[in-house]
C-alpha cells in the first residue's frame, strides 16, 4: 500500500509545533443533516420474527387443568358410579327407586362426575389476548410501510468549517465545506422494499396459522374476556422463557400500538464540539502542513520549527495552565532542575556515541591491518 504524503509530513514535523498550531486554534463546526429512510423502520419486524415461534412453543404445550364437572342423571346414562355417587345418594334417598329383599338398592337417578381438561387459565388467555393485539399492530404498521414506500429516501450531510490559527509570522486560516447526499439505485431500493413487505406477509401468515391451534379455538369460542394490561405476575409467566419473551413483546406492543412510528427521520442543525470538530482541527493543521510546502526550502525550517522564544512561552503558557499557583521561583526551580538532568542526559549520550564510533574505527583499522 502507498505511503500516505500527508503522514510523512506530520512524522517530519516536531511535536511542539503540532501543539502549537493546535493551540492557537479558533475554529466553528457546523452540522446540518436531513435524514429520513423508511426502509430503516424495521425494528418492529425483528422483535416480532424473533418472538413468534416462542409464542407457538405455548400454543402447542398449553398450560392446562382438570375441571370436575357433576350432574344428576338417570341411572341408565350414568357413566360410571364413583365413590361421590355413593355419597350424594346416601344424603338424597328421594333418588332411590327401590330396595329389594336382597337389600339391593336400585335409584332412579345418581349423581354423575367425569373430569374435563380447561385451556381457561390466566396464562392461555393472555396468549390469546397478544394474538389479537399483535394482528391490530401488524395491521397498523403494514398500512403505514406501504404508505412510506411510496415516498423518496433523504439522507443529506453537510460540515461547515471556518476555522483560524497562527504559526510564528503567519496567520492561517481555512474556510471548508463538505457534504454528503444518499444515491440509492432505484432498483435497490425496489429490491429493500420488496425484501420488507415479503416479510410483512411471513408474518401474518404465521398470526394466521397460530389461530388454527385447538387452545386458540376453544378460547374463541368461548368468547373470553381480553386480558388487561398491567400482567399478572404468576410463576409460569416468570419463570418460564417462552413467556418471558412473550411478555416483552406485549410490552413493546402496549408502548407503540396508539402511536406507530413512522420512517427513521432527523433534521436538525447544530454547532459540534466533539469528534467531528476535533477531527477538523487535525485536517486544518495538515491543510497547513501540505500547503507549506509550495515556497519550503530544503536548508530552511523557520516554517516547521519555532524560535526559542515562542517555545519558551508555550511551555510557560502550558505549564501555568496546569497549575495556576505556581510562584516565579517555583517555576525556576524546575526549569534549572530539568535543565540540569537533560544537560547531563545529552553529555552522557554523546560520550556513548563518541565510544562506539572509535571502537568501530579501531576495528576496522585491525581489518586494514
Amino acid at each position: 500500500m502507498k505511503e500516505l504524503e500527508l503522514k510523512k509530513l506530520y512524522e517530519e514535523t516536531d511535536n511542539s509545533t503540532v501543539d502549537y498550531f493546535m493551540s492557537k486554534i479558533n475554529s466553528n463546526a457546523k452540522i446540518n443533516i436531513d435524514y429520513e429512510n423508511y426502509l430503516n423502520d424495521i425494528e418492529w419486524i425483528d422483535i416480532v420474527e424473533l418472538t413468534l415461534p416462542y409464542i407457538d412453543n405455548i400454543l402447542r404445550s398449553p398450560n392446562r387443568f382438570i375441571v370436575n364437572e357433576e350432574e344428576i342423571v338417570k341411572i341408565e346414562l350414568a357413566r360410571k358410579i364413583t365413590v361421590d355417587s355413593i355419597k350424594h345418594l346416601s344424603k338424597h334417598t328421594n333418588l332411590i327407586q327401590e330396595v329389594d329383599k336382597n337389600d339391593d338398592v336400585r335409584p332412579s337417578r345418581i349423581l354423575n362426575v367425569y373430569k374435563e381438561e380447561s385451556f381457561d387459565t390466566y396464562e392461555n388467555k393472555l396468549i390469546y389476548t397478544l394474538i389479537q393485539n399483535l394482528k391490530m399492530f401488524c395491521a397498523k404498521k403494514r398500512k403505514l410501510v406501504e404508505e412510506n414506500l411510496k415516498k423518496d429516501m433523504r439522507d443529506e450531510k453537510k460540515l461547515t468549517y471556518i476555522a483560524t490559527s497562527k504559526m510564528k509570522n503567519k496567520d492561517v486560516a481555512i474556510n471548508m465545506a463538505i457534504s454528503t447526499a444518499l444515491n440509492m439505485p432505484e432498483n435497490e431500493k425496489q429490491r429493500q422494499r420488496n425484501s420488507i413487505i415479503s416479510r410483512i406477509d411471513k408474518i401474518e401468515k404465521k398470526i394466521n396459522e397460530l389461530t388454527f391451534t385447538d387452545v386458540y379455538k376453544e378460547l374463541d369460542k368461548m368468547n373470553i374476556r381480553l386480558i388487561r394490561p398491567p400482567i399478572k405476575k404468576t410463576n409460569l409467566i416468570l419463570k418460564n422463557v417462552n413467556f418471558q419473551y412473550a411478555t416483552k413483546l406485549w410490552d413493546y406492543i402496549q408502548d407503540h400500538l396508539d402511536n406507530p412510528e413512522g420512517p427513521t427521520a432527523e433534521h436538525r442543525e447544530y454547532i459540534d464540539e466533539g469528534i467531528i470538530k476535533q477531527v477538523a482541527d487535525e485536517t486544518f493543521f495538515m491543510d497547513y502542513l501540505a500547503i507549506n510546502t509550495l515556497n519550503k526550502e530544503k536548508n530552511e525550517s523557520d516554517d516547521q520549527k519555532m524560535t526559542k522564544e515562542e517555545i519558551v512561552e508555550y511551555l510557560l503558557e502550558r505549564l501555568i495552565s496546569m497549575n495556576a499557583d505556581l510562584t516565579v521561583e517555583q517555576i525556576k526551580e524546575l526549569i534549572g532542575d530539568k535543565f540540569e538532568q537533560i544537560k547531563y542526559k545529552k553529555a552522557a549520550t554523546l560520550q556513548e556515541i563518541q565510544a562506539i564510533f572509535k571502537k568501530a574505527m579501531d576495528e576496522y583499522m585491525q581489518k586494514l591491518a
